[in-house]
């Protein structure tokens, strides 16, 4: 446990000590697990050559909003506390974890925390209320995911809670004063314009995000690794990416 959250600490042979990155895994806030993303989470910690975090974080409709980012947040601070510079801490995580990587942020930020050196939102759900044009544009094309599960599943975590509230739609938060973001998405996914939505109003807020649309790429095609070159490069350029913060 970290800061009180279970999960997992992954790393391949010769990884750096002072230098980590916390991940948070998809599944809708009500699914997923280090289990389920095991295989992501091994070749993200052997491309970036430093430990990897997976938080378990809790799940609705058990544990509703803001339990998951109350949980990032907690796990975040440990890391710190327990000796990790935050220049030397980068937090990625896709789908529903790409969504609560800038809610942890947006917390973070708001009640004066440090924060760390980059972030990396995959295939981010930023919009619980499902507003981008590529919910319809892409609803044929989308193999992963429908409008109608995100519907269910988001009324799932939010319980009581507004979905405008920006902890649980960050697309709806202020966007300055957060760090350097790499956003990979696919062409294909219906969660496209969450990410070109979310990236725009990061940089006209004044920061850096720099924005991947992967040509025919499904909803979190990282899970792939391996098998799949597309998913490899992806890796790789995170990879890169956090190296040039760091």
């Amino acid at each position: 446990t970290v800061g009180g959250v279970p999960g997992e600490w992954i790393q391949a042979d010769g990884a750096s000590s002072d230098a980590a990155v916390l991940y948070l895994h998809g599944g809708g806030y009500v699914a997923g697990s280090v289990d389920s993303h095991r295989n992501l989470l091994g070749h993200l910690a052997q491309a970036m050559g430093c430990r990897v975090f997976a938080a378990d974080y809790r799940l609705a409709p058990e544990h509703p909003f803001p339990a998951a980012v109350d949980d990032a947040v907690a796990a975040y601070r440990a890391m710190v506390a327990d000796g990790l510079d935050p220049s030397r801490i980068a937090v990625a995580g896709d789908s529903a974890g790409g969504g609560l990587t800038v809610a942890m942020l947006l917390a973070l930020r708001d009640e004066g925390d440090p924060l760390p050196a980059a972030a990396m939102p995959i295939s981010a759900w930023i919009d619980l209320d499902g507003t981008g044009e590529s919910m319809v544009t892409r609803a044929d094309a989308d193999p992963m995911v429908t409008p109608g599960s995100l519907s269910i599943i988001g009324g799932l975590y939010l319980g009581e809670a507004a979905s405008t509230n920006p902890l649980a739609s960050p697309i709806n938060g202020e966007m300055n004063g957060l760090p350097p973001m790499l956003i990979q998405v696919g062409d294909a996914e219906v969660l496209l314009d969450d990410s070109v939505r979310m990236a725009e109003r990061v940089n006209d807020a004044g920061g850096s995000a720099r924005l991947e649309v992967w040509p025919e790429m499904v909803h979190v095609w990282h899970a792939s690794a391996g098998f799949v070159p597309e998913a490899d490069e992806a890796i790789a350029q995170l990879a890169e990416f956090v190296s040039t913060h760091w």
